[in-house]
């Protein structure tokens, strides 16, 4: 899509966005496996919350949005030195990426559980397909960067990451 293109149809930024390498930063709707060595009772799976906290037990909420894992594990590992452990040895893991978002012109528009490596096509594809009056070279991601929020004009090779929104515009003709 080019730049007059991007205007035109009101897109904010065109980029090409996320490759493998990015950083994934934690969110609600994440679901992780924490492990605190040597205890059990501290280790489980636990779910980012609406506030992007996670609840463990004998803590308060630890904020965990907006986060790596290795910055979250420092933080429960911090909290836990501070209130119950000496020298807690912690691990955390994403068991389950947040979903993604597609509306437009697809077929089953709606929310679908995150698959690594998913393209916007890939996404189209979960989603039962375009329609009829899909514009494929219309096509939207909403994403949240961590302290703000952009809309890119997308190809259907561009890689989409857990939280996203996929709109599929409409074609005129």
């Amino acid at each position: 899509m080019s730049l007059a293109a991007c205007a035109q149809y009101g897109v904010l930024e065109q980029r090409e966005i996320a490759g493998e390498n990015d950083v994934y930063l934690l969110d609600t709707g994440d679901k992780l496996r924490i492990t605190v060595f040597g205890q059990a009772d501290l280790s489980g799976d636990f779910a980012v919350d609406g506030a992007g906290s996670v609840s463990m037990p004998l803590l308060p909420p630890i904020v965990a949005r907006g986060l790596t894992t290795d910055e979250f594990e420092a933080s429960v590992a911090a909290e836990l030195g501070r209130r119950l452990l000496r020298n807690p040895n912690v691990s955390v893991q994403v068991m389950e990426f947040r979903p993604f978002f597609i509306l437009g012109e697809v077929q089953r528009a709606g929310q679908y559980p995150y698959v690594s490596g998913m393209t916007v096509q890939s996404a189209v594809a979960i989603a039962g397909g375009y329609t009829y009056r899909a514009n494929e070279d219309r096509v939207r991601i909403t994403r949240n960067m961590g302290d703000r929020i952009v809309e890119l004009g997308v190809n259907s090779k561009s890689v989409v990451m857990p939280g996203d929104t996929i709109l599929v515009r409409e074609r005129y003709f």
